[in-house]
């Protein structure tokens, strides 16, 4: 999986549009192979993210959970400290 891919469900506050979007990007550039397609690419490409983002917005919509929601802050320290653990 791609590490740029970031978890979105139960956080608060919930994921915005602008993080359901990064991710989608993110995902087909990974799929593709194109970090920027060429101009013969880029409609599909760009219909992709589109279509990509509403999936994403429709999974997290209709997930449910019982756990507690995840504070960004403390969960984002998490990740720097495991990063700093990982590459020192």
């Amino acid at each position: 999986m791609c590490r740029n891919i970031k978890t979105l469900f139960n956080f608060e506050p919930p994921a915005t549009e602008d993080e359901i979007h990064a991710s989608a990007l993110q995902f087909v550039r990974k799929l593709s192979g194109f970090n920027k397609p060429s101009q013969a690419n880029e409609a599909a490409f760009d219909r992709a993210v589109a279509e990509v983002s509403e999936a994403a917005r429709k999974l997290l919509s209709s997930l449910h959970t019982h756990a507690p929601a995840r504070d960004r802050e403390i969960e984002a320290e998490r990740a720097r400290e495991r990063s700093r653990l990982r590459f020192g």
